[in-house]
């Protein structure tokens, strides 16, 4: 990714709701319109990303999210759990990737990598044992980036949008084990 395009990324807050909704939704629209009727993605979209329910995410102690932008415009943004913010049960240490989406626009031109980058640099910092998330099984395109960044699947789980149940690959990539000095 030349420096014309890299995006910048900065870690948020409340101060970011509005920004962060926008975006929010917009993506998941975007990613998803396509393999799902807008009676089901419009649920989805009041349910998950009405300012409630982003403030109390974006005020979580254990929930950490990040926006990118390039010359000024939000392109996409990045969420990540730890501890009881994550939305599976998972071992001590386990770190999760809730969202990485990116601005249709953008797609395949490296902002994704630089959110997940950031993600496994903030696993690095916190010493977790390893990064999951979820992804559709059909989101073949997610599907394969994470494959290429080292992700494998390690069970699945059922994912409600609107009033149909989809069923997402739980993905997981183990860290380097620290030593400590």
């Amino acid at each position: 990714m030349d420096t014309a395009t890299r995006p910048s990324i900065i870690s948020i807050g409340p101060e970011h709701l509005q920004e962060l909704r926008l975006v929010a939704r917009q993506t998941f629209y975007e990613t998803f319109c396509d393999t799902n009727t807008r009676e089901n993605l419009n649920k989805y979209l009041e349910s998950s990303f009405n300012t409630t329910k982003l403030l109390k995410e974006l005020n979580h102690p254990c929930s950490r999210f990040y926006l990118a932008s390039i010359n000024g415009n939000v392109v996409g943004y990045l969420k990540v759990n730890t501890c009881d913010a994550q939305t599976e049960t998972q071992p001590k240490g386990s770190f999760e990737i809730e969202r990485i989406y990116v601005v249709k626009a953008w797609w395949g031109k490296n902002v994704g990598q630089a959110l997940l980058d950031l993600a496994m640099q903030v696993a690095a910092e916190l010493k977790s044992s390893y990064v999951w998330l979820g992804v559709w099984e059909k989101n073949y395109r997610a599907v394969r980036f994470y494959e290429k960044n080292g992700f494998e699947v390690f069970d699945t789980h059922v994912f409600h949008i609107g009033d149909e149940s989809q069923t997402d690959f739980l993905m997981k990539r183990d860290m380097p084990v620290y030593r400590g000095e």
